[in-house]
C-alpha cells in the first residue's frame, strides 16, 4: 500500500495538472458512474492529501475521495486520450491532460460533512502544516501497545506505512516492541521530527531514503539500493543480511499483523 508520501504527491501533480479547469469525469468501468456524474463539467478547485487519503476538491462543494489501498493506481497523460485499458474506475480529462484511476479500495463522492468526518477519524499526519504533534504522543505515551502497531495505527499518525515505521524506529534505536507508554515526552518529539523529515524527503524524492550520511551506498562502494518498496534503507525487507551500522544479522518477525524488522544490537530491547 502506498504510503503517505505518495499520497502528497500525487495530491500535487493533479493540482498542478487540472486545478481552476472543467473536467469531463466518467466512469469506463461503470462502478463509479453515478459519482463521476455529480461532479462531471465542475470546475476542480483543489486537491487535498491526508495520510493515505486523497481528495480531489470540486466547485459546489463536492469532493472525490481517493484510497488507493493495496491495488490502486493513477496514470495520467497528454492528448489523444487512449482507450481504456483494464478495469478504469475513474477517468478524468481535460484539454492538455487525462488521467485513469484503477483498483481503487475506494472511490467516492463526499460533501464537507463527510470530508471532514474523514479527517476528524484520522491521526496526525507529519506532512501537513496543521497536524498536531502532541496530541499524537499523548495517545501514544498512555497505550500499552508497542510503538510499532501505534505508528501503523492511522488513527494516531496518519501517513506513515510499513517502511516508514520499521526505519524511523531503527534511526531512533528503539526496539519495535516498546511500549508507547514508556517513551518519553522528548523521545516522541525527536521521533515525530525525524518521520516528518523523511516524508517530507520522500515528497521530494519519490522514493523512501532513510540511511545516514556515513552509511551510503558511495561509502559501502556499492551501488544504491532502488526498488518498487523505495530506496536505500536500514532493515526494511533486509532479513538476515548484516546491519550497516553493527554488522549483527538482521531480524523479522510478525507483529501487529505486520511484517517486522530490527537489529537486535541497534535495537535493544528494554
Amino acid at each position: 500500500m502506498p504510503e503517505g508520501h505518495t499520497i502528497h504527491r500525487l495530491a500535487g501533480r493533479h493540482r498542478e495538472l487540472f486545478a481552476g479547469q472543467r473536467l469531463r469525469v466518467s466512469s469506463p468501468q461503470g462502478r463509479f458512474t453515478g459519482g463521476a456524474a455529480e461532479v462531471d463539467g465542475r470546475r476542480l478547485v483543489d486537491t487535498e492529501a491526508y495520510g493515505k487519503h486523497l481528495l480531489h476538491h470540486y466547485e459546489g462543494d463536492l469532493s472525490v475521495h481517493v484510497h488507493l489501498g493495496l491495488y490502486g493506481k493513477f496514470a495520467d497523460g497528454t492528448p489523444p486520450v487512449p482507450e481504456p485499458i483494464g478495469q478504469v474506475r475513474m477517468r478524468i480529462v481535460a484539454d492538455q491532460h487525462w488521467l485513469d484511476l484503477r483498483g481503487p479500495t475506494a472511490c467516492e463522492v463526499f460533501d464537507p460533512a463527510q470530508a471532514q468526518m474523514l479527517r476528524d477519524r484520522l491521526g496526525a499526519d507529519p506532512l501537513r502544516d496543521d497536524a498536531d504533534a502532541q496530541a499524537a504522543g499523548g495517545k501514544i505515551r498512555k497505550s500499552t501497545k508497542t510503538l510499532f502497531a501505534l505508528l501503523l495505527d492511522q488513527s494516531v499518525v496518519a501517513g506513515c506505512g510499513l517502511i516508514y515505521a520499521n526505519e524511523v524506529l531503527f534511526r531512533a534505536g528503539l526496539a519495535p516492541t516498546t511500549p508507547g507508554r514508556s517513551i518519553s515526552a522528548e523521545c516522541w518529539d525527536e521521533l515525530w521530527t525525524d518521520l516528518r523529515a523523511l516524508m517530507k524527503e520522500g515528497v521530494a524524492r519519490g522514493r523512501i531514503d532513510t540511511v545516514h550520511t556515513r552509511h551510503t551506498p558511495e561509502a559501502m562502494q556499492r551501488a544504491p539500493r532502488v526498488d518498487r518498496h523505495g530506496g536505500e534503507v536500514y532493515v526494511y525487507r533486509r532479513p538476515g543480511q548484516p546491519c550497516l551500522v553493527c554488522g549483527t544479522e538482521v531480524a523479522r518477525g510478525p507483529l501487529a499483523g505486520r511484517n517486522l524488522y530490527w537489529c537486535p544490537s541497534c535495537q535493544p530491547a528494554a
